[in-house]
C-alpha cells in the first residue's frame, strides 16, 4: 500500500541533484514573470485587522488544518481499533499535508512506540498523542524561534527565491519594528530588479523607514556598504538588507551573498546579524528544496514562511524545523500589513488541530 513510498528513500536521496534542478528551473520560470510577481507584492499592503495573533493563525491555517486534521479524524472514526493499517492511513495523510517522508517516518514509529507503551487501543485516543509527538520533535531542533534583535544595533540580511515574498517580509517587518519603537533603515541590495527597488521604497514610505538604494544594476555589496554607514550615522537600530534572489548558478549566488556578507563583517562588526530566508509556503516540498540551497551557500538563522494562509501545505513547517533543522521565526498569515508574525510551536500545532 503506502508503504511502498517510505521503501523508495533511498532513491529519494539519489536524486537530490535532480531536485536542485527543478528549483533553478522554477526560479528561471519566476523571472520570467518579473513585473507580474512585482505587481502582485505591490498590492499587498491592506489596513491593519483587529483579530488576534491565534485567531488570525488559526484562520490562516484552515486549508492546512483541512487538508490534514480533518482527515485524521475521519480516519480515526472509521476504525475500531488502533492497528498497523491506521498507522499506514496517518502517514498517508502527514506526507500529502507536505511534512516531508523522513519526518513523517519518524513522528509515526514515535505515536506507534507510544501506543504500544501506554497501551492505548482506542483510536480516539491516537490524535492527542499525534499532536503531542508533533510538538516534541519540532521543540528538539534546541533552536530559538525569536527574532534576534537585541541587544541593538541588528543587521537582518533577508535571501530567498524571486517571488517567494522577500519584498512584502521587508516592508511587514520594517513596519512591526517602527511599532516598537525602533529607527529602522532598508537597504535595497536587489539590484537586479529596478521593480524590487520601487517596491522596497513604497514599503519604506509606508512604515516610515530609511531608505537607501542605488541604480538598478549595481554593485548589491556596495548598496550594504552605503546602508551600513548610513545606519551608524544615524544611530538606526535595525538595517533591514534585501539581497537579490536567483538561483541560475549556486556558484555565482554564494560569490554574491558571501561579498555582502563580507562587507558586513567587514564593517559591522558590533551588529548583531540574523540571516532570514523567505519561503513560499504554497510550494510544498519545493520550498525545502529551496531551504537545501541556501543553507548550502549561506549560515541561515531563521526562515520567515509567507501565504500560510494560502496553502494546505503548511505542514513544511514541520519538515524545515525537525528535518533541516531551521527555526522559523515569521509567518505570513494574511495579507494585512500586521500579518507577519512570530511563530510558536505551540500556537502553530494547536491551531492546526484545534
Amino acid at each position: 500500500m503506502f508503504k511502498n513510498l517510505f521503501k523508495r528513500k533511498n532513491k529519494e536521496d539519489k536524486s537530490k541533484e535532480k531536485e536542485e534542478r527543478k528549483v533553478v528551473t522554477e526560479e528561471i520560470e519566476r523571472d520570467e514573470l518579473g513585473t507580474k510577481v512585482d505587481e502582485r507584492e505591490r498590492l499587498d499592503i491592506k489596513e491593519e485587522s483587529n483579530l488576534s495573533f491565534f485567531d488570525k493563525l488559526k484562520v490562516g491555517l484552515d486549508k492546512t488544518r483541512k487538508g490534514m486534521t480533518e482527515k485524521i479524524d475521519a480516519i480515526l472514526k472509521s476504525y475500531g481499533k488502533v492497528d498497523e493499517e491506521l498507522f499506514d492511513d496517518l502517514e498517508e495523510i502527514l506526507v500529502t499535508a507536505d511534512i516531508g517522508i523522513n519526518t513523517t517516518m519518524e513522528i509515526i514509529d514515535r505515536l506507534r512506540d507510544r501506543v504500544k507503551v501506554e497501551k492505548v487501543t482506542e483510536p480516539d485516543r491516537v490524535k492527542g498523542l499525534l499532536k503531542e509527538e508533533i510538538k516534541e520533535i519540532m521543540k528538539e531542533a534546541r533552536k530559538e524561534n525569536s527574532l534576534s534583535i537585541e541587544p541593538l544595533p541588528v543587521v537582518i540580511l533577508v535571501v530567498g527565491v524571486n517571488g517567494a515574498g522577500k519584498t512584502t517580509t521587508i516592508g511587514k517587518l520594517s513596519y512591526n519594528l517602527k511599532n516598537e519603537g525602533k529607527k529602522v533603515i532598508i537597504a535595497a541590495g536587489d539590484t537586479f530588479r529596478a521593480a524590487a527597488i520601487e517596491q522596497l521604497e513604497e514599503w519604506s514610505n509606508r512604515s516610515g523607514a530609511d531608505f537607501i538604494s542605488h541604480r538598478e544594476g549595481s554593485d548589491p555589496a556596495a548598496v550594504i556598504f552605503d546602508g551600513i554607514q548610513a545606519a551608524k550615522a544615524r544611530k538606526a537600530d535595525v538595517l533591514i538588507c534585501d539581497t537579490a534572489g536567483r538561483l541560475h548558478n549556486k556558484k555565482n549566488l554564494m560569490n554574491e551573498l558571501n561579498k555582502i556578507f563580507r562587507v558586513v563583517d567587514r564593517e559591522y562588526p558590533e551588529a548583531q546579524k540574523e540571516v532570514l530566508l523567505v519561503l513560499d509556503a504554497t510550494t510544498g516540498q519545493n520550498a525545502i528544496s529551496q531551504a537545501k540551497v541556501f543553507k548550502e551557500v549561506c549560515d541561515i538563522t531563521g526562515v520567515v514562511l509567507t501565504k500560510l494562509d494560502g496553502t494546505a501545505k503548511g505542514g513544511v513547517v514541520i519538515a524545515l524545523q525537525s528535518e533541516l533543522g531551521l527555526p522559523v521565526k515569521l509567518v505570513g498569515i494574511g495579507e494585512k500589513i500586521d500579518d507577519l508574525q512570530e511563530f510558536n510551536v505551540d500556537d502553530f500545532v494547536e491551531a492546526i488541530f484545534n
